[in-house]
């Protein structure tokens, strides 16, 4: 795959930049040597929050969340921050969920849900129903899902969970995420060396996720796996072009839209797995995370603009 002529002068400088903190080998690092560069990292882009956000964190039926307003909302967007399921937090997405609070007018929840290798699967999946139910009931909105990477796939899983359980879902965007596609495909094996994300460090975040043997036909491991896409909410995925995920986004849209859901697929051309951080510095990805707040604004309104 020739990159350099992909991928843009902006984009290679905010990898340079992310690999001075999280090197290309980090997943070879100790678990918590992992979470260190990542959290460093993390750091190193953050943007602050822009005027007017309000921060408080609580707990959230047993789970720590950070609640982010902005004058007075109508309605909850729950987010599910990346990370491979082993690195992230309430830190890691901090000034993102700040930046969709002022950029909608709605609440964000940001769930910190339990980690592997700690903890595996179902937790992060159970950690993440538990805090949306008690954003539904703690605040009556209709709720919006979201999520990059692995926590596009805890936004789809709630979503698939949520069916008939809860009733006031609009919708979900979800973010470079992972949904559990076939890895020996596709751009799997297109990307399969992306820069800051390969094929290898998706294997090596999966082996972590279960204990045994990998969970077979579990929508709350991963969605793609689910066999009834019927009744789930209006659904917008964004991938970065340049990324081994790419085709779960893709995939996903067709399966919502065989099964008669509002679903559509934005790939964005040129961009690498993690560029919301780059949101600031690199014109696509600016580009992009205005997409992106505009598709959690309008589904919060129960427009649907892609059509």
């Amino acid at each position: 795959m020739d990159y350099n002529s992909l991928i843009d002068e902006e984009t290679w400088a905010f990898i340079a930049q992310t690999i001075e903190s999280y090197p290309e080998d980090a997943v070879e690092l100790s678990i918590e040597g992992q979470r260190q560069v990542y959290d460093d990292m993390c750091r190193v882009f953050h943007q602050g929050y822009p005027d007017g956000v309000e921060a408080t964190d609580v707990q959230a039926n047993g789970v720590p969340v950070r609640v982010y307003t902005a004058g007075q909302p109508t309605r909850t967007v729950v987010y599910y921050h990346g990370g491979g399921f082993v690195v992230g937090g309430l830190e890691s997405h901090d000034d993102v969920c700040a930046e969709i609070c002022v950029q909608t007018g709605y609440r964000v929840v940001a769930v910190d849900y339990r980690l592997c290798p700690e903890f595996r699967h179902p937790v992060q999946f159970q950690d993440s129903w538990a805090a949306t139910e008690w954003a539904a009931s703690e605040f009556g909105d209709p709720l919006i899902l979201a999520g990059d990477s692995a926590g596009g796939n805890l936004a789809a899983c709630v979503a698939h969970h949520s069916r008939g359980r809860l009733d006031n879902v609009l919708g979900q965007v979800l973010i470079y995420p992972g949904l559990g596609g076939d890895m020996t495909k596709g751009s799997y094996l297109e990307h399969d060396k992306a820069p800051l994300l390969t094929l290898d460090e998706i294997k090596f975040y999966q082996t972590v996720r279960f204990h045994g043997d990998e969970p077979v036909g579990d929508p709350t491991y991963a969605p793609l796996h689910d066999t009834d896409f019927s009744g789930l909410p209006p659904t917008v995925v964004f991938t970065a072009d340049c990324d081994p995920l790419r085709d779960d986004g893709r995939d996903y849209r067709d399966r919502l839209q065989e099964a008669g859901v509002k679903a559509h697929w934005i790939n964005e051309d040129g961009l690498i797995h993690g560029y919301l951080r780059a949101r600031t510095t690199v014109g696509r990805a600016r580009d992009s995370f205005e997409r992106i707040s505009i598709a959690i604004e309008a589904l919060g309104q129960g427009i649907w603009a892609y059509d």
